[in-house]
Parts: structure tokens; sequence; C-alpha cells
């Protein structure tokens, strides 16, 4: 019997640099799932084009459209419920989630996240660990709890900061790590649902 395909939905507010790794990695046929949908709460995000460019839906879902985050929250559920959504994954989503969200999809929601968890927590992780001198960071991929930058981690990965290094070099490297992390962790963890 064939195993039953994943729909995964990636949520993304920025370049959407991580969202085109996972689609390259289905399309490649590394990883057995179908991306139904982009959710992004900015409309001028670069992802939203890359979503268009890869044929994949795009729901938009901007807060200020909402009198309140539960209503926003519930919007954004209705469209995961109508594309029958089994997994999130979170690349650059630049809004929290409820306890309520998290709690409806727990061990069902995937974070990236670029330092090596729990260090360098936060929207600035890259810069905050190349200003504070360490020789390694990394790459951490983990299910989304209830706390920021918290949760079980499926994958990390270490990258070096060389002497040499600047933050745009350092900010490279994390990024390739990403592109390549992602999606193992999503073939993890789709193994198990």
């Amino acid at each position: 019997m064939k195993p039953k395909l994943i729909n995964l939905a990636v949520f993304a507010s920025g370049r959407g640099s991580n969202f085109s790794a996972i689609a390259k990695a289905i399309k490649q046929g590394k990883l057995n799932v179908e991306l139904k949908v982009l959710v992004c709460d900015k409309p001028e995000a670069r992802v939203v084009k890359r979503a268009k460019s890869a044929g994949v839906r795009v729901v938009l879902a901007r807060r200020e459209d909402f009198c309140s985050r539960p209503d926003f929250e519930t919007a954004i559920i209705q469209k995961l419920i109508d594309y029958r959504i089994d997994l999130i994954a979170l690349a650059g989503f630049m809004r929290l989630l409820s306890p309520v969200f998290v709690k409806r999809y727990r061990n069902r929601i995937l974070n990236i996240h670029p330092s090596l968890l729990p260090a360098f927590k936060g929207a600035h992780a890259i810069k905050d660990a190349f200003d504070s001198k360490v020789k390694v960071t990394g790459v951490t991929v983990h299910f989304v709890d209830e706390e920021v930058d918290h949760g079980p981690v499926i994958l990390q990965q270490e990258v070096k900061i060389r002497n040499t290094d600047t933050l745009a070099s350092l900010e490279k490297k994390i990024h390739s790590v990403e592109h390549k992390l992602y999606p193992k962790a999503i073939k993890l963890v789709i193994g198990k649902i």
C-alpha cells in the first residue's frame, strides 16, 4: 500500500529562500509531501512571488485586517482545514502563534532558527552570535511549543564562525545550511506521521 501523501503548509513573511528550498526538495523527489499552500502575512513579501512561480496557492492573512488575534488565527485555521493540512513549516513567519493555535497543531508545527538553540533566541540570532564572538553557531529545526524559539529539537547543525567572517558571510553560511537542513528535518517528521 502506498503511504499517505502529507499535505504541507509553509508560513513565511519575507524573502522565502527556505520556502524555495522546500519546494525544490519536493520537485526533486527528496520529500514525499504536497506543498498545498503558502500562508503569508505580508502581501509585498518576496515569498509570494516565489510561491506563485512554483504554482503554490497563496493565502494572504494580514493581522490588521482582523479585529483580534483569535479572529486572525481562526481564519488561518479554516484555510488549513480547507486544504487538509497535516504539517506546518514556519520559514521566517514573523508572528508568534498563540497557545490555542499551537495546541491544535501540537507536534505538527516545525520552525527553523538560525542558531543552536537554546543559544541566541529571537529575531536577530545571526547578528547576536556574530557580535558575541562565539566560534560556533548553527541552525536548529524544532517543533513549536508555547514558548518562543523553544520546543523539542528535530535536527541541529553547527556552523563555524571564522575570524575572517563578516556578518554577511556568516548569514550566507547559515542560510546555506538552513536550505539543506529543513528538508531533511521535514523528511524525518513525515516518516513518523
